[in-house]
C-alpha cells in the first residue's frame, strides 16, 4: 500500500455532508489532512441568521470527528472582484451567468489553490461528483462522475490542465447515496444535513429581492413576437429563457396554453413572450460562444464532432463545433434545443471526458423569429 503520509492535502470543507466525507475519505488514505473553510460572502439570510458561522460550526465538528487541523480562510474581496462584479455584469447585459463555472475557475481553483499551496498542500480535495485520470503523457482528463444525476463536470468545464493536476475528487466514482451511507457510518455531524442551493456561496435567498440591492429595476413592456403588449414585465434582469414562472399573465390569446419568455430585446426594454412550451421561438438550432477553453492543451482541430450541454443536468446533444479567432466558436446542433440561454455555459464532451466550453452569446433559431439578446 502506498504510503501517503507525507503527501499533503488540503480539502475545501463548506460544512456539507460532501466535503465532509471528502475529508474523511483523504484521511482513510493516509493522507496529511488539513480543512479549509473559505468565507467567501458577508452573508446573513432572510430571517438574519449568519449562515457562514453555522457551517464553519459544522466544519469543526467535523475536522475533531476526523483528527484533522481545520483553518478558515477569507475570501470575499476575490469573490467580489472576480465572480459578483462579473454576474452583476452579466444581469446588467440581458444575461442569465452561471456564477458556479466562474466561482471554480477563480475562487475554488484559484485562490484557495494558490492558498493551499502556500500551506504546502501537494493537492487540493473538494467534494465536487468528477473524476481525474492522467495519461501516459501526464496529461490529466476530467471525466463525468459516476453517479450521473450529481456529476459536476459542467460546472468545473473552464479548469485547466495546471489546476486539474492538483486536484482531487475523491467523490467521482461514487454515488451520493453511497456518500450518505459512508457519513452515516462514520457519526459525522453532517451526515443528516440536507444539501445547499442557491448562487455560489451566496445560498438560498429571495433571488428577485438579492438582485434589487444592487441593479436598479426598470419596468418595461411584456410583449408577443406580433407586438401585442401582454403586460409589464419588473425589469429584464429577472427573467430567463424559457421562464414560466412569475410573468403574471393567465392562458388567453389564441389558446389556453401557459406563458414563457422567449427573448429579451435590452435596446427597448421589452420582454418578448410567447404560448406553449414547445413554441417554435423557444427553439434554437446554433449559438455562437466566447471565452472557449479546453482542459488538455491537446491541438483540436478547426471543425470537430462531439456533445454538449447547453444547462446542468441536461441530456448530452450531438453538435459540431467550429472554432473561430480569439476564443469564439460556432456551435451547430443536430436537433433544435429548447430555452438556450445567453450567459450560461456550453459544455462539450467526448464520451465521458469534459473537454471543456465556453459561455454562450447569441442562440439563433430554425424560426428565425427572434435572435435572443
Amino acid at each position: 500500500m502506498t504510503d501517503n503520509s507525507n503527501t499533503r492535502v488540503v480539502v475545501g470543507m463548506s460544512g456539507g455532508v460532501d466535503s465532509s466525507v471528502t475529508a474523511l475519505l483523504m484521511k482513510e488514505q493516509g493522507y496529511d489532512v488539513v480543512g479549509i473553510f473559505m468565507k467567501n460572502w458577508d452573508d446573513t439570510d432572510e430571517n438574519g441568521v449568519c449562515t457562514a458561522t453555522e457551517d464553519y460550526k459544522d466544519v469543526a465538528k467535523v475536522a475533531d470527528q476526523i483528527g484533522i487541523p481545520y483553518y478558515s480562510v477569507n475570501f470575499e474581496k476575490e469573490y467580489w472582484d472576480r465572480v459578483f462584479e462579473y454576474f452583476l455584469a452579466e444581469y446588467r447585459a440581458g444575461r442569465t451567468p452561471n456564477p458556479d463555472v466562474m466561482c471554480n475557475k477563480e475562487i475554488k481553483f484559484k485562490a484557495f489553490l494558490d492558498y493551499a499551496m502556500d500551506l504546502g498542500a501537494d493537492y487540493v480535495a473538494t467534494g465536487h461528483y468528477a473524476q481525474v485520470e492522467k495519461d501516459e503523457n501526464g496529461v490529466v482528463h476530467m471525466l463525468r462522475g459516476a453517479d450521473n444525476n450529481k456529476d459536476q463536470t459542467y460546472f468545473l468545464s473552464q479548469l485547466s490542465q495546471e489546476q486539474l493536476a492538483k486536484v482531487k475528487f475523491p467523490l467521482g466514482n461514487i454515488e451520493k447515496s453511497e456518500v450518505r451511507e459512508i457519513a452515516e457510518n462514520a457519526g459525522l455531524a453532517t451526515a443528516k444535513k440536507k444539501d445547499s442551493t442557491g448562487v455560489c456561496f451566496i445560498g438560498e435567498r429571495n433571488f428577485k429581492q438579492f438582485l434589487s440591492n444592487y441593479l436598479p429595476a426598470q419596468k418595461g413592456d411584456m410583449m408577443t413576437l406580433d407586438g401585442e403588449i401582454k403586460g409589464q414585465h419588473d425589469g429584464l434582469m429577472y427573467y430567463t429563457i424559457g421562464q414560466r414562472q412569475g410573468l403574471g399573465i393567465g392562458g388567453g390569446g389564441k389558446s389556453s396554453a401557459p406563458w414563457f419568455v422567449i427573448g429579451k430585446d435590452l435596446s427597448t426594454n421589452t420582454l418578448y413572450v410567447g404560448q406553449g412550451f414547445e413554441n417554435p421561438a423557444l427553439y434554437a438550432d446554433r449559438l455562437d460562444a466566447s471565452e472557449i477553453h479546453f482542459t488538455t492543451e491537446e491541438v483540436k482541430p478547426k471543425k470537430f464532432r462531439c456533445t454538449a450541454k447547453f444547462r446542468y443536468r441536461q441530456k448530452d446533444t450531438p453538435v459540431t463545433v467550429r472554432l473561430l479567432e480569439n476564443e469564439r466558436a460556432e456551435v451547430i446542433f443536430d436537433e433544435a434545443v429548447r430555452a438556450i440561454t445567453p450567459g450560461q455555459a456550453v459544455v462539450f464532451y467526448d464520451g465521458d471526458e469534459c473537454l471543456g466550453g465556453g459561455l454562450i452569446d447569441h442562440a439563433y433559431k430554425a424560426a428565425k423569429t427572434l435572435q435572443y439578446v
